[in-house]
């Protein structure tokens, strides 16, 4: 007598052998790319850091004149092909997540999109390609490359830092703002009203002699000439000192609260987010399973 119940069941559905190659492909280099835990993903960031630094030196030496009118197609050469290298690493980047558009607007997405941009963008404007310099900030990857953990933590404290205190720093910058437009309005006034020939030609002009003069930096190429607008100038000085350690104050204590979180260098193969707790199974960005 035959089993109804073995006769009822019925084989798991298999994924086509095209979706297991397709996710066999991206999970191998999502390792190497993203990843420096293995010894290809050290390798290929290691290469990448060594190819970011002769990009840079490329890009200085051909800003000097002697060298580039002797190397200049040598210099040329090598900066299209690292560009090109670049190119092909940013597009497997792009091709090995789960979500693209998460890396895309990402910091480091952003930063990897820029580092490409000004070689191509030279062949439309001249002396472009020297913002290739942006490759630089690539170079921050070395901490978590050679798991420098203690620098890669402080690193994670700064940045939960900055943006817990984004909205604060945001109104505050705002009263500064505010206060700068005042002054500067007030100064090209009065200046304009009691003295015969004035600096203060606009209210543009008047704000960026307010920026300066709060900011305490006083370049001195614009100045108050009359009794009440120097008397403004003096406020403005007082208060720049004033005001310059409230953001260093607001920072400080988002630092303090940012440095109790102990993360670590995994990244999320969805969404190629960092950060994540030491026992985290799940990406606390966007769900993913790590």
């Amino acid at each position: 007598m035959i089993d109804s119940e073995k006769l009822s069941e019925k084989p798991a559905a298999e994924a086509p052998p095209e979706a297991n190659k397709a996710a066999d492909w991206r999970f191998r280099w999502h390792e190497i790319i993203f990843e420096a835990d293995t010894p290809k993903g050290k390798a290929f960031d290691v290469s990448l850091l060594i190819a970011i630094v002769i990009s840079v030196l490329i890009v200085m030496l051909q800003s000097v004149e002697a060298i580039e009118d002797r190397f200049g197609t040598a210099l040329n050469v090598m900066e299209w092909a690292i560009t090109i290298g670049f190119s092909i690493e940013y597009a497997l980047r792009i091709a090995c997540v789960r979500q693209p558009f998460r890396y895309i607007f990402s910091f480091w997405g952003i930063v990897d999109l820029l580092s490409v941009l000004p070689t191509y963008v030279g062949l439309i404007i001249p002396r472009s390609q020297s913002l290739s310099v942006v490759r630089v900030f690539r170079l921050i990857r070395v901490f978590r490359i050679f798991k420098l953990n203690n620098y890669v933590q402080e690193s994670r404290v700064l940045v939960e830092a900055l943006r817990a205190a984004r909205p604060k720093i945001v109104v505050f910058l705002l009263v500064v703002m505010s206060l700068i437009l005042v002054m500067g309005t007030t100064v090209y006034v009065i200046e304009n009203q009691f003295s015969e020939r004035s600096d203060f030609t606009s209210i543009p002009k008047s704000i960026y002699w307010a920026i300066v003069t709060i900011t305490t930096v006083g370049y001195g190429d614009i100045a108050p000439q009359t009794i009440p607008g120097q008397t403004i100038a003096a406020i403005a000085m007082i208060l720049g000192y004033a005001i310059i350690i409230v953001p260093s104050g607001i920072f400080s204590v988002e630092i303090i609260a940012a440095s109790k979180a102990q993360t670590n260098t995994q990244v999320c193969p969805s969404c190629t987010k960092e950060g994540h707790d030491d026992d985290a199974k799940y990406c606390k960005y966007c769900g993913a399973k790590l």
